[in-house]
């Protein structure tokens, strides 16, 4: 039995792809209508993350924050404590690598295996499986998982002991987000300066410049829906985890700690709720 705690927009269609695929699952999620299409295709439900525990082999949290992460794993009605010894706790979470390193120590105090596999990928890529796993911790711990995670994605990446996976997953959103946010401003210059919108978007996603996936938010740019496939304000929390994880390293990262601040704004600004591809909405309002 595989326990699935968080059914957002990646969770839900992770927990649906292992459904569908004949496993039986066991959901957990704060708000169960969340849970209903997947409770009519066989799935069972349990009232708090303790029952989870009680009925899984293995348990994958897909949640939004690492205080959610922690409340649901040490909570009240917490999954640890009640997880059979020698069981595996799969974190698929966007968190800091210091959050994932504490979990890490508390599973193990229970004798709890655990991996920290954050995915890179959004609404579209968890549909169709073709997420790729960024993995920290033991090897043979994620042999075990890996007929499960083949199912929700298209690539397994074992980045080393437990925190590099989520280390590997805020290197790949900042990224995300610099790309964005860059693509957005020359895009908006060109406006300005007369070019034809589509014109200017046709040639530089052509070019050598444009990030590969920035193909995918084109229509979104262009027809200006911006419906979320990854919520803005997700991206800005992974950024301040980014911005957090420089201070621990003594490392400056400027152009990161600016960019984190204009997804900021556009967050105070009402885009909390919409794709981060709105960050160019934001940067081209004239008002």
């Amino acid at each position: 039995m595989i326990g699935f705690i968080g059914l957002g927009i990646m969770g839900s269609r992770m927990a649906n792809n292992l459904l569908k695929n004949g496993y039986k699952v066991i959901l957990y999620n704060r708000s169960k209508a969340k849970a209903d299409p997947l409770l009519k295709e066989g799935a069972i439900w349990a009232d708090s993350p303790r029952q989870v525990a009680q009925q899984a082999d293995i348990i994958f949290t897909m949640l939004a924050n690492p205080q959610v992460v922690e409340s649901a794993a040490l909570g009240k009605d917490g999954f640890l404590d009640e997880f059979p010894e020698g069981r595996l706790w799969v974190d698929c979470s966007t968190v800091d690598p210091s959050f994932t390193r504490k979990m890490a120590e508390e599973a193990s105090r229970r004798h709890i295996r655990f991996l920290d596999a954050p995915v890179a990928g959004s609404k579209i890529p968890a549909e169709k499986g073709e997420l790729v796993f960024l993995v920290g911790g033991n090897k043979e711990d994620l042999e075990e998982a890996r007929p499960m995670m083949e199912l929700m994605g298209k690539a397994i990446q074992h980045q080393g002991e437990n925190g590099k996976g989520s280390s590997m997953k805020l290197v790949v959103n900042l990224m995300l987000a610099q790309s964005m946010a860059a693509f957005s401003e020359a895009l908006t210059l060109g406006e300005s300066m007369g070019l034809d919108k589509e014109t200017v978007m046709n040639t530089l996603l052509g070019g050598v410049t444009a990030a590969p996936f920035l193909n995918s938010k084109r229509d979104k740019l262009l027809y200006g829906d911006y419906g979320a496939e990854f919520p803005l304000e997700h991206l800005q929390k992974d950024l301040q985890l980014v911005s957090q994880a420089a201070y621990e390293h003594q490392v400056s990262l400027p152009i990161a700690n600016v960019t984190k601040e204009i997804y900021g704004l556009a967050k105070q600004f009402g885009y909390s709720k919409d794709d981060f591809s709105a960050i160019y909405k934001f940067l081209n309002t004239k008002e």
